[in-house]
């Protein structure tokens, strides 16, 4: 097949040349031959040294991605079946799947060579999000390469666009049993993203009243109840997401320990009754700024949530606060937290940091791709502020 030519301008060769897998269209000087959407094209630098090959998209921002650096690769089925068995090679070497652990990621896209393809594994079901069209022309020798691999009975099609899931997903994560109905299920079904923040979770809950908001169905509360945490509320605005949590919290034995609520987390954490009455208040939002024009309207919601969680919380407790938002970096996490915490009357001090999963790698040369950050903060009476009270 003879490839089309996209021609980088200068200054816009060094991230590719170092592995980032994105071209972006204002680096492109011109292109040789008329590639369609979806179509292999080799990627040239101003000085015409191969970069390697990726799948050209004219209407997006992201003009290509990159499959490979190397430009004498066939992409075939031979080529996507090694990418399939490298990225669960990954991950038996993270030790999944486990007797504890069954559901996971098995292609984080850029992260494993295979540019815009998402796969998560639930029990014997893989759940895939076909993102670019360049990918999806491999489409079967992929799903055949994924069962093979994973042992896995059967792919379901979560792509946008794509007709809704009918059957709900069973899966273990550490040890709890799952069942997610297909009304809850989010992007391909679940957050295995954090399941580092979980563990961290259940570390921490030992003795604490533990506020969960923003709960999905319940995986934050139910570490912390196995934690030993004294109290748990978990919050969630969604009905059928409620529901879920509630059903399984009870299928893992542990609904007495839990109490759910439905409703909107601001307010549950504003009631009176709520000033200083926890230990550890979990906050993950969904994604305040997807675009970079949502920024400033964002760091204003997330200082927003930490000067309420840090209200509720008594003094030497913990803060934990996620972002997904693209737009968003921890430096301005931190500075939300730090903003939110002195509104409340209250310092806060950094104790760890958590970014997403093992199993969701990514290019060191990729930065867009660590796209999920959780900061864990100690929050305190501020001193200096009631020195000047006085």
């Amino acid at each position: 097949m003879q490839r089309a030519t996209v021609y980088l301008k200068p200054g816009h060769v060094r991230p590719v040349w170092a592995g980032h897998p994105w071209i972006f269209a204002q680096g492109i000087d011109r292109v040789d031959g008329a590639p369609a959407d979806g179509d292999e094209v080799l990627v040239i630098d101003p000085k015409k040294n191969a970069l390697g090959v990726g799948f050209y998209a004219p209407k997006s921002p992201i003009a290509v991605r990159m499959a490979t650096r190397d430009p004498r690769t066939v992409l075939g089925d031979a080529f996507f079946e090694d990418r399939v068995a490298r990225a669960q090679r990954l991950r038996t070497a993270l030790g999944l799947p486990s007797a504890q652990t069954n559901g996971y990621r098995v292609v984080h896209a850029e992260g494993d060579g295979l540019p815009g393809l998402i796969v998560d594994r639930f029990g014997d079901d893989l759940v895939a999000q076909w993102l670019a069209p360049g990918i999806l022309r491999f489409r079967v020798p992929i799903e055949r390469a994924l069962l093979a691999v994973t042992g896995a009975k059967r792919v379901l099609d979560r792509s946008p666009h794509s007709p809704a899931l009918t059957e709900p997903l069973a899966f273990l994560e550490r040890g709890f049993a799952y069942e997610l109905p297909p009304e809850v299920s989010q992007k391909t079904g679940y957050y295995f993203d954090q399941r580092p923040l979980r563990e961290r979770i259940e570390r921490l809950a030992s003795g604490r009243r533990v506020f969960d908001g923003h709960c999905f169905v319940g995986s934050g509360a139910l570490a912390a109840a196995r934690g030993g945490a004294t109290d748990v509320l978990a919050v969630d605005a969604s009905v059928p997401a409620m529901a879920a949590a509630q059903t399984i919290a009870a299928a893992c034995e542990f609904a007495g320990k839990i109490r759910f609520e439905k409703g909107d987390i601001r307010k549950v954490l504003a009631r009176p009754e709520h000033e200083e009455a926890f230990d550890l208040v979990i906050l993950d939002p969904p994604p305040y700024a997807p675009k970079r024009a949502d920024r400033l309207r964002a760091l204003d919601g997330y200082a927003k949530l930490a000067e309420l969680g840090s209200g509720a919380l008594a003094s030497g407790g913990f803060l934990v606060l996620s972002t997904c938002s693209a737009a968003i970096g921890l430096d301005d996490l931190q500075r939300s937290i730090a903003i939110g915490a002195a509104r409340a009357g209250r310092k806060a001090t950094i104790v760890a940091r958590e970014f997403q999963g093992a199993d969701h790698p990514v290019p060191a040369a990729f930065p867009e791709g660590l796209y999920l950050r959780t900061l864990i903060a100690m929050i305190e009476p501020d001193a200096r502020l009631d020195a000047d009270a006085s």
